[in-house]
């Protein structure tokens, strides 16, 4: 590659084993049907009963490796590359390929001694639940990424991303990148990922929004980041605008909050900027399985707002890749070029940056 890459992810690589199940198979275990957990003891056997009793599919997951892949694709090429600790197994070959497939380039931290992680992905119906044994994933270091050819990636990089989940891993290494952007005027997005990013590691992502500019997630999440900092509301424009008003390190970029409402309007918050943009229809018959859709519309808004376009076009194109991924099985891309093309507007765009 003979570019530096402008956009960098950091996060926690998986293998997705997907399945549809029935309901009995999630109270089994205790689980919801529209959730994402870290596997504790109980769940442990999940994964040996998933793949003996029904027909999975594996896709290479994880939530900021999906995005980066995901933009990668609306992305010219050699433009994102993504970091995180891997086996030496093979499952980890499935998840080179598979980015290799989509055109990102990744730097993984190799641990010997562990496998790779997993995620199982639980259908039932439109609805998923995502139980991860995160494995190797667990044990990314900051040394890896203080080496001197991994640190110039982050020094060559003006974007970063990375989800709420990896705070379960290594806060030092996010803060230590987004310390680095905000001290260089750059831009770092997190992803507020599931609910009990907000309820148990709530010290760490607090520390992390200060030196945040983009914040996403969805309705679910934003009730309970609210809930966490006892704010008394469910409503999501509302968080938004507090989430929006916290202290940050950069005063030079102000926060921009971005709440997604499943087939809702998704809410964007910036300063006195509020804008509210449907989402693309789609029949419930056309849907899939809806496990990446939140990944995906990342991938898609930063994969536009990296070049530098405005809100429309990068809520457009979050909206595109959802809707493209919940028509397929798991958080997967066609081979093919994509379709997107920047939309025509009536009113006035306003500038992302």
């Amino acid at each position: 590659m003979t570019t530096s890459p402008v956009f960098l992810g950091i996060g926690n690589p998986l293998l997705d084993i997907s399945a549809r199940v029935d309901p009995v198979f999630l109270k089994k275990y205790n689980l919801k049907s529209n959730d994402a957990i870290l596997a504790s003891e109980e769940h442990k056997p999940l994964y040996k009963d998933l793949v003996d009793n029904h027909t999975v599919d594996y896709v290479a997951g994880g939530a900021t490796q999906n995005s980066m892949r995901f933009s990668q694709w609306l992305l010219p090429a050699g433009s994102a590359v993504y970091i995180g600790c891997v086996g030496k197994d093979s499952n980890v070959e499935i998840i080179r390929k598979a980015a290799a497939k989509d055109g990102l380039r990744t730097e993984y931290l190799e641990d010997p001694t562990t496998p790779t992680g997993v995620c199982a992905v639980l259908i039932t119906g439109n609805d998923r639940s995502m139980v991860t044994d995160l494995h190797a994933a667990n044990n990314y270091k900051i040394e890896h990424l203080q080496r001197p050819e991994v640190w110039s990636l982050v020094e060559n990089a003006r974007f970063y991303y990375s989800s709420g989940f990896f705070l379960t891993v290594s806060p030092p290494s996010a803060m230590l990148i987004a310390k680095h952007a905000a001290e260089h005027n750059k831009v770092f997005a997190i992803n507020l990922s599931a609910p009990f990013i907000s309820q148990f590691f709530t010290e760490p992502l607090d520390a992390l929004i200060e030196y945040t500019d983009i914040v996403f997630g969805n309705e679910s999440e934003a009730a309970a980041y609210a809930e966490a900092h006892k704010w008394g509301t469910t409503d999501v424009t509302t968080i938004a605008k507090k989430i929006a008003a916290l202290p940050k390190a950069n005063a030079k970029r102000p926060r921009i909050v971005i709440f997604t409402q499943g087939a809702q309007p998704t809410v964007l918050v910036k300063q006195d900027l509020v804008r509210e943009f449907p989402a693309i229809p789609i029949a419930k018959e056309d849907i899939v399985d809806t496990n990446g859709a939140g990944d995906a519309f990342v991938g898609g808004f930063l994969s536009q707002y990296v070049q530098g376009l405005d809100f429309e076009t990068c809520l457009s194109a979050g909206n595109y890749l959802a809707n493209v991924v919940i028509q397929r099985l798991g958080p997967t891309i066609p081979s093919t070029p994509h379709q997107f093309k920047a939309p025509v507007f009536d009113f006035e765009k306003e500038p992302a940056m």
